[in-house]
């Protein structure tokens, strides 16, 4: 990283002129149209970059490195404890899947602006169809594989694809989901009909095709002409990726195509430290947007090599499985959720594991997803010997708000903290009134508007929507409607979504720095806290701690050590007295713990289970645990 600028240089160019600085960051994309604006304020909801300019996502991702001579570089690593396969795709070979992809797409009629539906767990496939959809200027929507049926129809019928991409089967440990019963049930309760379904035969569970509707996957790729690139405006939608909306209807977040492509060929660079051929692996799925950024695009675009990883932190054999992937294919940086360290801290609290492999090429760990808890981030470092980098970002803005960066050189180890913002964003804690609070002040974590180029700039065909959900509570403000904390060196501490942000007795209390005490107990593995109801003070908080493998005290004696250890680092104000042993938290696929679920079955509500849940049984022990 010799002659690097500083962070402050690099902020600092950005604040003095943005469009300067943004203009520097999209040379390094290829566009087949310059831009007319870099940035215009009447588009969207609060505007958009790089107005009038063209270029064609899949190109930026593929042809280009293929026509530099880069070809036989591998692109894509598939990795799958799950079926027991590795299988490296060179960038030409990628480029040519695609294609021919792109070309099956083409012959069931797919063109610019249709929306193609995704279903498909973690194989190459589902890489491949973002990019054979980007390819001809469509728009992708990827589902989460195996979201139930109801779910998956709500987003059919609001995207209205022509066409779906999915596969017979997914795999999870000890058993197979199998995904075709799911999309039928959601294609007939939609009220909108896509004209054909492409379908990934996987041998774990072969599907029935329906007739005159169903295809197979790979005779429609076998027997497709390649289908060049189309190019579209920086303006146009890549994809929609739909998120949980509080109304029950979905919120499709709208990712546009040039904005996207640069600040995710930048971040690579900037802030994972990365180069074309650096081997990098992200453990998520391509249902989330950690998948479609650090999977697929940012690494394709920068000319990396990506490793998809079909299988888990734990159990695929075991809590070793992430140390046996990083040894075997070199990763250079991994990206991982806190919730799977916390997984094989809990499985493996010595990393006995980790010295089965040499993990040399490892040169540091980056967290998302939600905030690491310090001690979980102090047993990664010590373990690892490595830098920990912990990291905040959204759905919505498609790229991280706060990093370290590994470009200018990282900031000193602040377990707890996510990071400074990245240039593009002007952050700050308001309070309720939308006033700026001084530093160390705890607010209503906000971005001022404009968003940098990446961030959704709208929902999709709801911009109305949008401002109601992010733009209306705050006027020129972006609210994030994470809580949380940016203290005298600028380093933002992400303390939890708003509504965790309990009021005690009139005392305005973050559960995430209880978490941070729970968590430092010596037995404890995970945590969450929460604000039940209480007639008198209105709330008080309540502690669920999963234990760490192998623990075999008492649990009445953990609890009680639990509520001392609060009433010592945060005092009496926070009234901490209910501590709870149980076997394990509710969580949804990504690894959010799902705070507000367990909430609502303290206080005796109806909490119906989440789409996007694990595992439905672990909201019936609460239940158990309650007496419900």
């Amino acid at each position: 990283m010799t002659n690097a600028p500083s962070y402050a240089a690099a902020y600092g160019d950005w604040m003095r002129d943005p469009a300067t600085y943004w203009a520097g960051e999209a040379a390094g994309i290829t566009w087949t149209k310059p831009w007319e604006k870099i940035f215009d304020p009447d588009l969207g909801a609060f505007g958009q970059w790089f107005a009038g300019g063209e270029l064609n996502t899949c190109y930026n991702c593929l042809d280009r490195h293929v026509e530099a001579g880069r070809g036989e570089q591998a692109a894509l690593i598939y990795d799958s404890p799950m079926t027991g396969t590795i299988r490296t795709f060179s960038y030409a070979e990628l480029l040519d899947r695609t294609e021919r992809l792109a070309g099956a797409l083409a012959a069931l009629g797919v063109t610019k602006g249709d929306r193609v539906v995704i279903y498909m767990p973690m194989v190459p496939e589902a890489a491949i169809a973002m990019l054979a959809t980007a390819r001809l200027g469509a728009v992708h929507s990827v589902v989460f594989g195996g979201f139930a049926a109801a779910e998956l129809s709500t987003r059919i019928a609001d995207a209205k694809p022509k066409v779906i991409i999915s596969a017979s089967c997914g795999l999870e440990p000890g058993r197979v989901v199998k995904y075709k019963p799911l999309l039928d049930a959601a294609i007939a309760m939609s009220p909108h009909q896509p004209s054909a379904c492409l379908i990934l035969q996987r041998p774990q569970a072969l599907a029935d095709l329906k007739p005159n509707r169903d295809y197979d996957f790979d005779t429609a790729v076998a027997e497709a002409e390649p289908h060049g690139c189309v190019s579209v405006l920086a303006t146009d939608p890549l994809y929609v990726l739909y998120t949980s909306g509080t109304t029950g209807k979905p919120k499709g977040v709208v990712r546009d195509n040039g904005g996207h492509a640069a600040v995710l060929w930048n971040s690579m660079k900037m802030i994972y430290g990365l180069e074309a051929g650096d081997v990098w692996w992200t453990a998520s799925d391509v249902g989330w947007v950690v998948g479609h950024s650090y999977i697929v695009y940012a690494p394709l675009m920068r000319g990396c090599t990506s490793v998809m990883y079909e299988g888990k932190p734990v159990g695929t054999p075991d809590a070793g499985a992430f140390w046996r992937v990083i040894a075997q294919h070199k990763v250079k940086v991994l990206f991982t959720a806190p919730t799977a360290m916390r997984a094989i801290k809990q499985q493996d609290p010595e990393g006995t594991l980790s010295r089965d492999y040499d993990l040399s090429s490892l040169e540091a760990l980056y967290l998302a997803g939600e905030r690491c808890d310090p001690p979980t981030g102090v047993w990664a470092h010590e373990l690892l010997g490595k830098p920990v980098v912990d990291h905040w970002w959204q759905t919505e803005t498609g790229w991280p708000i706060t990093a370290g960066f590994r470009q200018f050189g990282l900031f000193p180890f602040k377990p707890g903290s996510g990071g400074r913002p990245c240039p593009g964003y002007d952050l700050h804690a308001l309070d309720d009134e939308g006033n700026v609070l001084p530093s160390g002040t705890t607010g209503n974590l906000s971005l001022r508007l404009p968003l940098p180029p990446g961030c959704g700039p709208t929902l999709w065909q709801d911009d109305e929507n949008y401002r109601r959900s992010y733009l209306s509570d705050f006027p020129g403000w972006y609210r994030t409607g994470d809580a949380g904390v940016v203290d005298t060196d600028g380093d933002v501490w992400v303390m939890g979504r708003t509504d965790d942000i309990i009021n005690v007795a009139g005392h305005r209390l973050s559960t995430g720095s209880m978490e941070e005490v729970l968590a430092s107990h010596k037995d404890v593995a995970e945590c969450a806290v929460i604000g039940a109801k209480d007639e008198l003070k209105g709330q008080t908080p309540m502690g669920f701690v999963v234990l760490k493998a192998g623990v075999s005290r008492p649990e009445a004696d953990i609890a009680r050590e639990l509520v001392a250890l609060v009433r010592e680092r945060i005092g009496p104000v926070a009234a901490f007295k209910d501590a709870r042993v149980v076997a394990r938290l509710p969580k949804t696929r990504s690894g959010k713990i799902l705070r507000a679920s367990i909430r609502k079955i303290a206080d005796g509500e109806n909490a119906p289970v989440p789409p996007t849940i694990e595992d439905p049984t672990s909201l019936d022990e609460l239940r158990v645990l309650f007496g419900g």
